[in-house]
């Protein structure tokens, strides 16, 4: 509990210390709107309507709700306070009153709200230009909004201006150029706060900021042209390229720019007569329509194509990025896809066609060209599976070997789909090629293991049955049988696990002593001396059986036997001349009771005189001298 109250105090702390801070960017945000729109609306208030003298054009209104919608709902409060209070301004400054002045900065302050939050509800604060629905969202946006406070400014109008024109006239008014204000202006707001937060790059912004600056001369140019009947011709002939261009090349806040300079321009024009929209032959109701109707003409046209390309560049990127997941994903799993169209014989093949099957991916070759490199004993079969290909079953697989054109031969495993047409002939044929050549040679192995360890189990049981025989025929009872038989199958056992423990790579030669001897040997009564010489797994069964015999004639008859024995075993390279290098191993025993040679050579005695040299073609050399034993054991390491 005193943690949470803790946490809450802290909260409490932090946010009144970042307070002032908040009110300060709120403040700021007011002022600076405030004076952007008190300079929209005076602009505005130049060119009013007679008699009723509502302004045609109300940019401020785009200004606070662009603000707004770009902002976000953390903006409200100062949005509101800055247009309320430039709107007042505004008006004091010309010939209204300050009740309608209030009247009128309540319906220019509650429109851009109710445009803001029309937004948020149906598109949410990811709302982008470039996207058509988001684009066509804001002109509904801003028609039920300014027909909203329309109603309002019209009751001011009527109420406190003691105006003497038609109700619906000031309306009228009033919508349309609440209206376009919004369409005009606001789009260049949200693009600039969209651009400030992911800035184009600087190639783009040079091509857009010339394409601008080309659009103003023409603009400029165009208004100064005669009143002649290709006069009307002309604007859109000139225009129109510049307009598609930025909104194919660039991003919307460009074509929203373009749209902003064409209705300035217009704006500008026809409140101080200048031009072919300032015409004074022309009657002032109808060089205000004409404004208008350039004005939203130009502007949806340049909104609508900058949306349309945006979607499609983003559905491009998506695509292609979509394109790049996909070719990483086969190209991890070792797969390539392909198409081959009948009709044609081309075949198509995916990007990672040239790492798997060394085609390049760019070329298109022909089915005979594939079934020409696959292997002459699979093509018949191959050929086969496609030709039993059967609008009742379009689907079969094949696995077969493939020769690259760099030569290497891969094993491929193919799964595909046919697709018939309506006389029921092949058409086209669409799936999926894998490259399985590692899991070809993992089989290979596995069997070669499989063979090698059946070939190795058979000659495991015939020594457990040779040595198996032998202790019974030296044994003089079960339990000695028993005894003896247990002890060299548990030899066995140990260099076994010696060889699977390195999957029968091999033994070292220093570990395989140090086991055999490990049931009798303590560090006081046992030396093993020389390198570590790694052995076969013939040579390590077989150097095995010998060293324990040994060990357990040493147990038993000699230096094991007594405390105060010790065996020494040495390992060494030996060379001689341009002959092959041999293993020296020396067994010697000191310490232990007087040793006698056996009248009798026992089965123990037999194995370690002639298994070294039958089995690995070496020479061994047993001397049971009265100080204790010496064995001496030589063989090449070729054999090993």
């Amino acid at each position: 509990m005193r943690q949470n109250l803790q946490r809450r105090v802290d909260w409490r702390l932090s946010a009144f210390a970042e307070a002032p801070q908040r009110w300060d960017i709120s403040a700021g945000l007011a002022v600076v709107l405030g004076v952007a729109y008190f300079l929209s609306a005076r602009l505005s208030l130049f060119l009013l309507t007679k008699p009723d003298g509502v302004a045609v054009f109300w940019p401020a209104a785009g200004v606070a709700a662009g603000v707004l919608v770009a902002l976000g709902p953390r903006a409200r409060l100062p949005v509101v306070a800055g247009a309320m209070v430039a709107t007042i301004l505004a008006n004091l400054s010309g010939d209204r009153t300050v009740w309608s002045a209030v009247v009128f900065a309540a319906c220019n302050a509650g429109e851009a709200v109710l445009v803001a939050g029309l937004i948020e509800f149906y598109f949410g604060s990811a709302f982008s230009l470039g996207r058509l629905r988001h684009v066509l969202g804001l002109l509904a946006a801003a028609i039920v909004a300014t027909a909203v406070s329309g109603i309002g400014g019209t009751a001011g109008y009527v109420w406190f201006h003691s105006s003497t024109t038609p109700v619906l006239t000031i309306w009228y008014h009033w919508f349309t150029s609440d209206a376009l204000g919004i369409v005009t202006v606001a789009p260049l707001l949200i693009g600039l706060v969209s651009a400030a937060r992911d800035p184009p790059p600087q190639s783009e912004l040079i091509e857009g900021a010339l394409a601008l600056v080309a659009l103003t001369f023409l603009s400029g140019v165009i208004i100064f042209l005669p009143r002649e009947t290709w006069a009307t011709v002309v604007p859109i002939a000139a225009l129109f390229p510049l307009l598609l261009w930025l909104a194919a090349r660039c991003r919307p806040v460009f074509a929203a720019a373009a749209a902003f300079i064409v209705a300035l321009t217009i704006v500008w024009t026809t409140t101080f007569g200048i031009g072919i929209f300032g015409d004074a032959h022309f009657p002032m109701a109808e060089r205000i329509l004409s404004a208008q109707a350039g004005i939203l003409a130009v502007s949806l046209c340049a909104l609508v194509l900058a949306a349309l390309f945006a979607e499609r560049r983003q559905h491009e990127s998506v695509l292609m990025e979509s394109e790049a997941r996909l070719q990483e994903a086969l190209t991890a799993g070792a797969v390539t896809a392909f198409d081959w169209d009948v009709r044609t014989g081309l075949s198509r093949r995916s990007a990672n066609a040239a790492q798997i099957l060394g085609f390049d991916p760019q070329q298109a070759f022909s089915a005979t060209q594939f079934l020409e490199r696959v292997h002459p004993d699979d093509r018949a079969r191959f050929k086969a599976l496609v030709r039993d290909v059967r609008p009742e079953s379009p689907s079969h697989a094949a696995t077969f070997r493939f020769i690259r054109p760099d030569g290497r031969e891969v094993w491929l495993e193919e799964t595909s789909t046919a697709e018939f047409d309506a006389a029921g002939s092949l058409a086209r044929v669409k799936g999926l090629t894998l490259d399985i050549t590692e899991r070809k040679h993992a089989e290979e192995r596995q069997d070669l293991l499989i063979a090698e360890l059946d070939h190795r189990v058979k000659n495991v049981l015939a020594r457990v049955a040779v040595v198996a025989m032998q202790t019974r025929q030296s044994s003089g009872s079960m339990n000695e049988f028993v005894g003896a038989l247990d002890g060299r199958i548990q030899s066995m056992a140990v260099a076994h696990s010696l060889l699977s423990q390195s999957r029968w790579q091999g033994v070292g030669l220093t570990d395989l002593v140090r086991h055999q001897l490990a049931p009798y040997a303590t560090d006081a009564n046992t030396t093993i001396s020389g390198p570590n010489i790694m052995l076969t797994a013939a040579a390590t069964q077989a150097v095995a059986m010998v060293l324990h015999e040994l060990a357990t004639n040493a147990a038993k008859y000699g230096a094991l036997s007594t405390p105060v024995g010790h065996v020494s075993v040495n390992l060494d390279r030996t060379t001689s001349g341009d002959a092959a290098a041999s293993l020296m191993i020396v067994w010697r025993e000191i310490g232990g009771p007087p040793i006698a040679p056996p009248g009798q050579s026992g089965f123990g005695t037999n194995l370690i005189r002639n298994l070294i040299p039958h089995e690995l073609g070496g020479t061994v050399h047993l001397d049971f001298k009265p100080d204790g034993v010496l064995c001496k054991i030589e063989f090449p390491l070729e054999r090993t």
